[in-house]
């Protein structure tokens, strides 16, 4: 199976991990919130194997091995949509398709939408648009934000060993995840310490609440704007199948594809149902290149 190569991009702002020869069509890939480019390990390979491209995974900002924001910014949404076009420019790309899971999907869908030249079609794992606030809850949204940031800083967490950090994501997950499903973001997330314990790498400030979002009027006015085919694979037991506003945010695109497959929210990460994320997303683009 092909092995990952380490990049760093951006003037060595952003790592990633990249599958497949370099010469071969790219896709970028995009992780959800605290997740990283392990998020595609098991479904990159594959990619790469029945397609003949190559997978570039990011680490957006403040996540993984990339670096944190400077100074005391927070992450908002749409910030990460440089990444990828940052990302696209330093491998010589004039556009890409977009491989993306959950918060990754909300940033390849605002990019979609924005700078619809960049993006050569859409690639989504159990993610559709952005998490949105109605209008009247701005203030209540901003109070949260703001509070947040006027906060002494929380140190990173550090684990005894790397079962201990796996056990610690799978408990306080947002969302259901087993460890063999977690062990390759922890992994890839930890720094060794010198006293023998390890550290978590991604930004604390990832976990604070947003002072801004979009009102779901946005929302749909960005999915509305999306022109490229989109390919959306939701899990049965993930976060979008229930999830309310959905069939309205699907309505929206002009061009989708939707295929609901077994498994969870990180169902392209789950061993066991990875071969069949990965032939829904074959089978996808060879009825797209088929016309």
């Amino acid at each position: 199976m092909t092995t990952a190569t380490p990049l760093r991009l951006a003037n060595q702002r952003l790592a990633a991990l990249s599958w497949g020869d370099a010469a071969a069509p790219t896709w970028l890939a995009l992780h959800g919130w605290l997740d990283n480019a392990a998020s595609f390990s098991r479904l990159a390979p594959r990619l790469v194997e029945h397609l003949g491209i190559r997978v570039v995974a990011l680490d957006l900002a403040g996540h993984g091995q990339s670096q944190h924001l400077a100074g005391d910014g927070d992450y908002a949404l749409w910030d990460y949509c440089h990444d990828v076009l940052d990302a696209l420019d330093a491998l010589g790309l004039e556009s890409a398709p977009l491989l993306a899971h959950s918060m990754g999907a909300g940033v390849a869908c605002l990019l979609a939408a924005s700078l619809p030249e960049r993006v050569d079609g859409l690639r989504l794992i159990d993610g559709l648009g952005a998490l949105s606030t109605p209008a009247p809850s701005a203030p209540g949204q901003l109070r949260q934000g703001l509070q947040a940031a006027r906060r002494t800083p929380s140190p990173a967490p550090r684990y005894a060993d790397i079962d201990a950090a796996v056990q610690s994501r799978v408990k306080g997950s947002v969302t259901p995840i087993d460890a063999d499903t977690a062990r390759p973001l922890m992994e890839r997330n930890l720094e060794a310490m010198p006293e023998g314990d390890w550290r978590l790498r991604s930004d604390p400030r990832l976990r604070w609440p947003s002072p801004v979002r979009f009102t779901p009027e946005q929302v749909l006015a960005m999915l509305g704007a999306i022109r490229c085919d989109v390919l959306l694979i939701e899990g049965k037991a993930g976060i979008l199948t229930q999830r309310p506003g959905m069939d309205q945010a699907r309505g929206a695109l002009q061009r989708l594809s939707r295929r609901i497959l077994a498994g969870g929210h990180h169902l392209h990460l789950e061993a066991d149902r990875v071969p069949a994320v990965a032939d829904a997303i074959v089978t996808h683009h060879a009825c797209v290149e088929q016309g």
